[in-house]
């Protein structure tokens, strides 16, 4: 009976251990202050910094690699290290992390205010942006999280729909980055109210031909929409496409996703636009007025 009693506890604890070990995602760096200690063995207990490399220099079982794991992850390495060293036979390590070396969390990119920021403890990706300022008109929404060791990359999408609550599990750490990109830029060029450029700063950082033909004032009486082309850069120049605008403005047609540095361009009229071509109205979309509604 006692048997079952303490198996049916270990099932309990077991998982419960492991949740709290996925939750954990603060990592050691270099130059952290690290408290080692080992069960029933303080002559083992140290307290010492991660090394320029990585490592940790243990009293006895030489030096381990623990820069960019978790304090859990650190333990079970020195764990091995003892077992593999003959220094004791089943070792249980508990590692701390008593002082971080990095306790910044840099922001650039499209935030208002870009730099480094004091950041002690982790803390969740709105609360890091609005210390840079918030995004600017021109940001990406999706952003890029740098770890502090630079080998992993995570995407965050910071929505702007107010029904869309945050993602609060996500943080940033002391030593993290935070990278805001640039919103790709479309263009609509020809005869519109306002041709210029238009970054895709709505809530998917995407723009199909009819939401940027709104935004540029419509097409007058004047414009020739049946006679529209999309204009797309490749590796060998621009390719031209018959843009079927005035059967999309009917609902005859399907609306179109734009790729970046798309161009849209709405003819005047058939004697004027003859000499028009592809490399023409590029040169002018690259002096264009940039719109960042």
């Amino acid at each position: 009976m006692r048997r079952t009693f303490l198996a049916v506890i270990v099932c309990i604890l077991l998982p419960l251990s492991t949740h709290a070990q996925s939750k954990e995602s603060l990592l050691i760096g270099r130059g952290d202050l690290i408290h080692v200690r080992v069960f029933d063995t303080p002559e083992l207990e140290q307290r010492t910094r991660v090394t320029d490399a990585g490592t940790l220099d243990l009293v006895l079982g030489g030096s381990v690699k623990i820069e960019g794991l978790t304090p859990t992850e650190a333990a079970r390495a020195v764990n091995e290290a003892l077992s593999r060293a003959h220094i004791l036979l089943r070792p249980q390590v508990e590692i701390t992390i008593d002082e971080y070396a990095t306790q910044k969390v840099s922001i650039f990119g499209e935030v208002r205010s870009p730099g480094a920021y004091s950041l002690p403890t982790p803390r969740s990706v709105i609360d890091v942006l609005s210390l840079g300022g918030g995004l600017t008109d021109l940001a990406n929404r999706h952003i890029v999280i740098i770890r502090n060791n630079g080998s992993k990359k995570e995407p965050y999408f910071v929505s702007n729909d107010s029904s869309a609550l945050p993602d609060m599990n996500v943080t940033v750490n002391p030593g993290d980055t935070v990278f805001v990109p640039k919103a790709a830029i479309v263009y609509i060029l020809g005869d519109v109210k306002l041709p210029g450029g238009y970054a895709m700063t709505n809530n998917e950082s995407q723009l199909s031909v009819l939401e940027l033909v709104a935004r540029a004032g419509g097409t007058p009486p004047t414009a020739v929409p049946s006679h529209a082309s999309l204009i797309r850069k490749s590796d060998t120049g621009y390719i031209v496409d018959h843009l079927p605008l005035s059967a999309m403005q009917k609902g005859k047609q399907s609306d179109l996703p734009l790729a970046p540095n798309d161009i849209v361009y709405v003819p005047f009229s058939y004697l004027r636009n003859l000499a028009v071509n592809a490399s023409g109205v590029a040169a002018s979309a690259a002096t264009a007025a940039v719109y960042r509604f």
